[in-house]
């Protein structure tokens, strides 16, 4: 086993590895957190795809059956009312919850009530102040690359993290793009603290995501991926498919709000996440595709990691005398 990373990060989440596991709608559940975390990376179970707060107290029971290590629940803030999933995570005795979209204020005062460490999904250091401001522990940061949501501006990754760990004082988490240890050493060299990965994770055997999704991750190119729901002022980036293809072809003919948003229901995500039905649907892919080789257990790649960043400190040092 590779030597521990110790960052700020690790030490305030209690983890081996700054290696983040993403939210994940309807992939991410406790076999996947689980994996992660017994791996010395932090699992999160995602509650997108949860059918409310009893399913997600059978979920984080579960995880917590296959791992004695710690773990973070996800909450995607504005669809739902995620008030009852929280309390409900937090008197399962959770502490550590991640938060997306909208605004994490509210939820963040809770947590502290109750002495859990919040992590803010952001884009950028303008977002990072505001998560830092309303008392986030840690932000994550998501560039261009990224899959599924990214943020309004097309900054990319090497360019967003820098800049959002001089515009804030709390750890800053580097998402977008990451899929190896060079991506992980990559991102502690930006001044990151850790990584928050998503679609690496989707393309790995704990992940309850369809073979076919799956394998389409293993498979495809960066060009293979595309930029969804720009017209709607929150783009996410998903694996090229025919009705991917035909909700950019509505947007820019200027198709009403309402066919749009027929076009991105949760349905459409689950003929592919699902049902594997990958033409007839759109799934989350960032342009790491590129560097996914197959599919594998979660243990397994974070492991991979932590020896390719070791080796290729090792090689820089080598360079620098």
């Amino acid at each position: 086993m590779s030597h521990a990373i110790e960052t700020r990060v690790t030490r305030l989440l209690g983890i081996r590895y700054p290696i983040v596991q993403g939210g994940l709608a309807r992939v991410a559940f406790a076999d996947l957190a689980a994996a992660v975390s017994n791996a010395g990376g932090l699992g999160q179970i995602s509650t997108a795809g949860l059918d409310g707060p009893e399913a997600l107290r059978a979920e984080i029971r579960r995880c917590r059956s296959l791992t004695d290590k710690p773990f973070a629940v996800n909450f995607p803030i504005g669809r739902n009312d995620i008030t009852p999933g929280l309390e409900a995570a937090l008197e399962e005795g959770v502490r550590i919850i991640a938060l997306t979209a909208g605004n994490p204020a509210p939820f963040i005062r809770r947590c502290e009530q109750v002495g859990a460490k919040t992590l803010v999904l952001t884009a950028g250091p303008e977002l990072a102040r505001k998560a830092e401001a309303a008392g986030a522990d840690m932000v994550a940061t998501v560039g261009y690359e990224g899959g599924g949501h990214i943020g309004r501006s097309d900054e990319t990754t090497m360019v967003m993290v820098p800049r959002t760990v001089a515009a804030v004082k709390i750890p800053v988490l580097a998402s977008g793009g990451i899929a190896t240890g060079a991506g992980l050493l990559a991102a502690l060299a930006l001044g990151a603290e850790g990584v928050e990965m998503g679609t690496r994770f989707v393309a790995s055997a704990e992940a309850i995501a369809h073979d076919n999704y799956k394998n389409a991750l293993a498979a495809a190119a960066p060009g293979d991926t595309m930029l969804i729901k720009r017209t709607l002022g929150m783009p996410g980036r998903v694996l090229r498919s025919p009705h991917a293809e035909r909700i950019v072809a509505a947007e820019a003919a200027g198709a009403p709000k309402e066919e749009l948003i027929a076009m991105i229901a949760g349905t459409a995500n689950a003929r592919g996440t699902d049902g594997g039905d990958l033409a007839e649907s759109y799934v989350w892919a960032g342009q790491c595709v590129g560097l996914i080789e197959g599919v594998e257990p979660a243990g397994a790649i974070i492991a991979r990691m932590a020896e390719e960043a070791s080796a290729g400190l090792a090689r820089l040092r080598g360079m620098m005398g």
